[in-house]
């Protein structure tokens, strides 16, 4: 009985340390010029909180409507209009969305969910939803070129004060890596990040984006619909590159 209870305990953590291990070499996503953007939207950005701060540009295109946001609570540029910088920037996120969506899925946590997990560089999917509560630790192996992809069918919806926490090393540059330059979470639909929430990474979302106050240390990119900011949220985007 005892040889038994070992063998399932040996088997249970060298199936939590595969998705520790998950490498990949898929190429390094671009999203182009909307990588100047903190906050960047398909049809107009709602902001509640006199208190949010974004680092990094803000705009949206085709439509260019921007509520409760004034110059002095963006660190970067705030396009009140169209713009081809916006329009270009939306081309960019396109392009790099479809690259994060086509890379090869390394490991399937359809029906997992994130919290508790500390995964290696790699690519995950989900068929569906995907969602967050607790921590989620992605560990570099002190790779400076580490990069994650989580490709996600529908929603991705985390818990309120769930936080994705980096270990990075000493040979990856702890500003950008901090920052989730090289984590690109592709969102099937809308994604919606909970209050007093600490979110790493790019948001590269086919429709809309709720921030629900917390902070973003990366980018909410949204293709086709809004961004809104529900409460006060701080961003932390600006460009990678």
């Amino acid at each position: 009985m005892k040889l038994l209870s070992i063998f399932l305990l040996a088997l249970s953590l060298s199936g939590m340390e595969a998705y520790a291990q998950t490498d990949t070499d898929t190429a390094k996503i671009s999203i182009g010029t909307a990588d100047k953007f903190g906050v960047l939207a398909g049809s107009g950005v709602t902001n509640i909180s006199a208190h949010t701060l974004i680092i990094g540009d803000v705009g949206s295109s085709p439509t260019p409507t921007i509520i409760g946001l004034k110059p002095a609570q963006v660190k970067g540029h705030l396009y009140l209009k169209a713009s081809p910088v916006t329009a270009k920037a939306q081309k960019g996120l396109t392009a790099g969305y479809i690259e994060a969506q086509n890379a090869p899925c390394g490991t399937d946590l359809t029906g997992k969910d994130l919290g508790g997990m500390k995964l290696g560089p790699g690519v995950y999917c989900f068929s569906t939803s995907a969602g967050l509560t607790g921590t989620l630790t992605l560990d570099a192996h002190g790779n400076p070129d580490a990069q994650w992809v989580f490709q996600i069918g529908s929603t991705l919806i985390t818990a309120s004060g769930s936080k994705v926490a980096m270990v990075l090393g000493d040979k990856v540059p702890w500003a950008k890596g901090e920052r989730g330059c090289n984590v690109y979470w592709q969102v099937g639909t809308s994604a919606t990040i909970g209050g007093g929430s600490l979110f790493v990474g790019k948001i590269l979302a086919l429709d809309s984006i709720t921030l629900g106050g917390g902070t973003l240390r990366g980018k909410a990119l949204a293709r086709n619909a809004a961004v809104t900011i529900s409460t006060q949220e701080t961003v932390d985007g600006p460009p990678c590159d």
